[in-house]
């Protein structure tokens, strides 16, 4: 069967039953008729074909050698991507360091001109957000990744030559486009290679790496503060940061892997092993022809809808905390060098936070994504009420309550999973993982104007919106956990229904495991919460 002869998906199943006939059950009983190798269509099919017949189900795949193959794919993958995520902080947090090394006084920035800079990043990021997912499914994705990392350094080192407002706006609008892929590119790397099972930890292990940001920025900050060349501090923190990120470009060029089936340094039995255990996830691998019946799917879809929400309320106090903690902190009575040293100290309590929610979620009962994310939610919620409260020569105490905040770092996490255990279907994958970054963009376009000047250092207004953003997300949660399970018991009476009409292959995940079905369309697809 050739590839451009795939049935366009998502489709029919928007249309109310016909003369009594379930066009859902309809298409899953047509799907699994359909023989195994007709329906995987893409490079080296054939590897695909022979995980499965060498390994029938899960069962036949040796515990032992699967364990020693993804302790390879953590050791091979993670770093990777984690110093990737370092960079991707540091550079963010770079306009925050320059504001207190006097980016503001050298550039004549007048009123809301910085929180401007802040913002204007997103625009670009807003815009390229969906085409450049879908151009990353057309691509080689650890080619894709690796140039635009380097073009953000690039980028990075330019600002460092900017003279004005005008000009600085202007790069930073495409260092925004350049950066909109890297998440998307994080989590649909993760779910190439992990297991829905373990995908809660391992994003955690990568998007830790924030936090070290966090803290790195302080140290760098810290250290380029004292650099007394011909340049101002500010111009060599956007340098330096510029040309590490462009060096880790190239050395993300040569490591980090395109696809299961050419991952250098495994062999040919290891990479069997790597497809067949992804069989579990029923979401697909990999898939390079667009699939415009899948894109109408997830936007016709309720769950990407909600998943864009959750993106926007996460990251409205993002967006904020990002640009202004250093000058929340320096507004609480430290001077400049203390204040880039009190960005450790919250870099590592992102770290711990993030820890501590994988850990959560690693031993608490099966489906406990949604909870765990929820209980990470009430350290925020109470640290901004501190700050909020706290009288206003309590320096210590406001300090501590606005680390406090960054434990919705952890909810944000392992909120994440949900998306790359939940959607189906390359071309649905992309979308949908690109629409809670969108959310995200708008959050974070919006969080820095919440900051009134005249508010410092209190910023009643930005710490507000964090606590009413936080109670928006720990509400979202339990709407999600509903929301999955209500899907899930869809899906059993499907089961039921396709069980009763003879269908015997119902049960055989085979059938279904690298076809680049969607969720909805896929039988054998249950949600996790």
């Amino acid at each position: 069967m050739d590839a451009d002869k795939i049935p366009e998906s998502g489709a029919t199943h928007h249309h109310e039953s016909v003369g009594g006939v379930d066009p859902v059950l309809e298409a899953a009983e047509h799907d699994l008729k359909i023989p195994v190798a007709d329906k995987i269509h893409q490079h080296h099919a054939q590897l695909y074909l022979e995980a499965l017949e060498r390994y029938p189900n899960d069962d036949a795949i040796d515990q032992i050698a699967e364990r020693q193959v993804r302790r390879k794919l953590d050791r091979r993958i993670l770093p990777l991507l984690g110093i990737c995520y370092f960079f991707y902080y540091v550079d963010k947090t770079t306009l925050s360091y320059a504001a207190i090394f006097g980016i503001k006084k050298d550039l004549n920035l007048q009123g809301t001109e910085y929180s401007w800079l802040s913002s204007i990043f997103y625009f670009g990021w807003l815009v390229w957000a969906i085409p450049s997912n879908l151009i990353m499914q057309r691509s080689p994705p650890g080619y894709y990744l690796a140039f635009n990392i380097f073009m953000w350094g690039a980028l990075l080192m330019c600002q460092a030559a900017a003279n004005n407002f005008a000009a600085l706006a202007a790069l930073r609008v495409l260092s925004g486009a350049f950066e909109a892929i890297a998440d998307p590119a994080f989590m649909l790397i993760t779910s190439m290679y992990y297991t829905r099972e373990e995908q809660p930890s391992r994003i955690s292990a990568w998007y830790a790496w924030n936090g070290i940001g966090v803290a790195g920025g302080g140290l760098i900050g810290y250290g380029i503060g004292h650099i007394g060349g011909a340049l101002q501090s500010w111009r060599y923190e956007f340098i330096i940061v510029g040309a590490f990120c462009s060096f880790w470009g190239i050395i993300l060029f040569l490591l980090l892997p395109n696809s299961p089936t050419t991952f250098r340094g495994f062999s040919h039995d290891e990479k069997l092993i790597m497809i067949a255990r992804m069989r579990r996830n029923q979401t697909g691998v990999e898939q390079n022809r667009i699939n415009w019946g899948q894109i109408k799917e997830a936007y016709l879809d309720y769950k990407t809808w909600l998943f864009t929400l959750l993106g926007f309320v996460a990251n409205i106090p993002n967006g904020g905390i990002s640009n202004f903690s250093t000058l929340v902190i320096q507004g609480l009575g430290f001077d400049t060098f203390q204040t880039a040293l009190l960005g450790i100290p919250q870099g590592a309590l992102v770290v711990i936070w993030i820890g501590l929610g994988a850990l959560a979620n690693k031993y608490m009962p099966k489906n406990s994504r949604t909870l765990v994310c929820a209980l990470f939610m009430l350290p925020t919620i109470a640290g901004a009420l501190g700050f909020l409260l706290a009288p206003a020569d309590a320096y210590v105490g406001r300090l501590i309550c606005f680390y406090l905040t960054g434990s919705y770092q952890a909810s944000f996490v392992i909120s994440l999973s949900l998306i790359t255990s939940n959607t189906g279907g390359q071309s649905k994958k992309m979308i949908v993982s690109g629409m809670i970054w969108f959310g995200a963009c708008v959050g974070n376009i919006a969080g820095p104007f919440f900051y009134k000047t005249e508010q410092a250092p209190s910023y009643h207004l930005g710490i507000g919106s964090l606590l009413v953003a936080n109670c928006i997300e720990f509400g979202l949660f339990f709407v999600f956990r509903y929301a999955f399970i209500w899907e899930n018991r869809r899906k059993e009476q499907l089961r039921a229904a396709l069980r009763e009409s003879g269908d015997g292959d119902t049960d055989v995940l085979n059938a279904t495991a690298f076809t680049d079905m969607t969720d909805k369309e896929n039988p054998n697809f249950t949600y996790v919460y």
